[in-house]
Order: structure tokens, then C-alpha cells, then sequence
């Protein structure tokens, strides 16, 4: 168990998918994201598993949920400075988490 102050420590933000492109260097079927937090936060980069629902052409002004305040992580040529979320479906594949209706870039999950 953890208390709120814990979950409060991790900074999730809706963002917009600027620009997606194939990421063939991964392990595995990727594809490198270019997410727009606005404000501060700007456009981060990121890699995401997310190529058995997902073409980046289809990803473009999808908006989508982030932990933004997780250090830098080196995937093959890519800095990933955000993980974007997701949750399985029933066959293991990565499905988005987005908000359901538009709302302001850069919110805070909460």
C-alpha cells in the first residue's frame, strides 16, 4: 500500500503526438514518439511497443497519458524522456491510455 503523497510524486500529463515514425534499431516492433506537453514541459521524445494497434501515421494529434517526471532512459539510439501508458489487452499487446474526450495539453492526472 502507499498513501496519496506517494502516488503525488508521479507527474502524469496528457500530451499530443506531434510526430511518429517506425523505430526498426528497437529489440522489439516499436515506434518513436514525439509527444507535445505544452507549456514548460515542451515536446519530449519516447519509444513505445504499441505497433500491433498502432501506425505512426494513425498516432498523429492522438493525445495520450504520460509519466513525465522519470529520468531519461537510453533505448538504442533514443533518449526516452517520458513513458507513455498502457495496458494490455487480452492477447499481451499495448492499448493507450487517452483521455476520453479532448482536454488541455500538459493536465495533470490526478
Amino acid at each position: 500500500m502507499i498513501d496519496y503523497d506517494d502516488f503525488a510524486k508521479v507527474d502524469i500529463r496528457c500530451g499530443v503526438i506531434t510526430r511518429a515514425e517506425p523505430f526498426p534499431e528497437a529489440r522489439k516492433p516499436s515506434i518513436r514518439l514525439w509527444v507535445d506537453f505544452g507549456g514548460d514541459l515542451g515536446e519530449k521524445k519516447s519509444a513505445a511497443q504499441i505497433t500491433e494497434h498502432y501506425t505512426p501515421d494513425g498516432l498523429i494529434g492522438k493525445q495520450v497519458m504520460a509519466v513525465v517526471n522519470f529520468p531519461p532512459r537510453q533505448i538504442g539510439p533514443v533518449m526516452s524522456e517520458v513513458l507513455v501508458l498502457g495496458v494490455p489487452d487480452d492477447t499481451g499487446a499495448v492499448v493507450l491510455l487517452r483521455p476520453d474526450m479532448d482536454v488541455p495539453v500538459g493536465g495533470r492526472m490526478f
